[in-house]
């Protein structure tokens, strides 16, 4: 099912599939559209929210446990988490769903048209696709950049956000524009593999050249690096000072991140060519130096 925007999917679907006696978990670094439709839910539906700590797979089940009398478990996550770059531990939170009897519900804006050989994302890079309950996703990002989201499960769970989902029934649908420019964007990547093999191709060598820079960026295979700074009017200095030379990276501090981790974030493209990584880089090295963040 269709939305405007992701966010718009992730608000629809949360407060539509829970009731008074449900409990949602939720990743402590799950995007914001995932942590406000939590919220709607609870002040809708008077369900019980948790956090459980990022990737922890012990602390889970232990709210898990801790909840076993609930009449419903949603569990909801992050395919790729967008300020960290880093990947869901999805494997394990599937057999955790079905070793508690949980649903599965993973917000993969920042993997679709990214991970897995052909794009497919987070599921495709590990190896289980189709064994996620519910996917919610963008047509905004890697399909296109306009605008759009999905909710993407069961039958049944469509027609019920048909008849119940409020973000989709009582405002515009998606524009045919936006629908099929993302539509040729799907037929084009599954036509086109070795567009995200390019992606991969680049993220690996930009990764090990901007670390052999002396910069450190957190670890991860997406094309998401982010790269810490510190405080955040260092990471607003530097963005500001790699856009004068040509390379556009944004800075993001507190309270997008925790106080202290401010950084610039780097989103490496599948167009991006040999000699435009090469001259990030070396902006990189430049504006770092004379920062004193190197």
């Amino acid at each position: 099912m269709t939305f405007c925007s992701c966010w718009n999917a992730n608000e629809g679907l949360t407060a539509n599939i829970v009731e008074e006696g449900d409990v949602v978990l939720s990743d402590e670094l799950n995007h914001a559209s995932i942590i406000d439709s939590m919220r709607l839910a609870k002040s809708i539906s008077k369900c019980t929210t948790v956090v459980f700590k990022h990737s922890d797979m012990d602390d889970l089940v232990a709210k898990l446990q801790a909840h076993k009398g609930a009449r419903r478990r949603l569990i909801w996550t992050d395919g790729v988490f967008s300020m960290e770059g880093s990947i869901c531990k999805l494997p394990e939170l599937i057999q955790v769903a079905r070793d508690h009897d949980a649903i599965l519900a993973m917000d993969d804006s920042h993997a679709t048209g990214v991970l897995g050989t052909t794009g497919r994302g987070t599921a495709e890079h590990y190896g289980v696709v189709g064994e996620v309950d519910i996917i919610t996703s963008t047509l905004g990002k890697a399909l296109g950049g306009a605008a759009g989201g999905f909710v993407a499960g069961p039958a049944a769970l469509a027609d019920l956000m048909i008849q119940r989902s409020r973000p989709q029934l009582f405002s515009n649908a998606l524009p045919p524009t936006v629908a099929t420019s993302a539509l040729a964007a799907v037929k084009f990547i599954e036509t086109h593999p070795e567009r995200v093999r390019q992606l991969h191709e680049n993220t690996r060598w930009f990764r090990a050249a901007i670390s052999e820079a002396g910069f450190k960026p957190l670890p991860g295979d997406t094309p998401i690096v982010p790269i810490i700074i510190g405080e955040t009017a260092a990471a607003i200095a530097m963005s500001d000072a790699m856009l004068a030379e040509g390379i556009f990276v944004t800075g993001f501090g507190f309270p997008v991140v925790p106080h202290g981790t401010a950084r610039v974030r780097c989103q490496i493209s599948a167009a991006h060519t040999r000699d435009d990584l090469e001259f990030a880089v070396g902006v990189f090295k430049r504006v770092g130096a004379r920062l004193g963040v190197i």
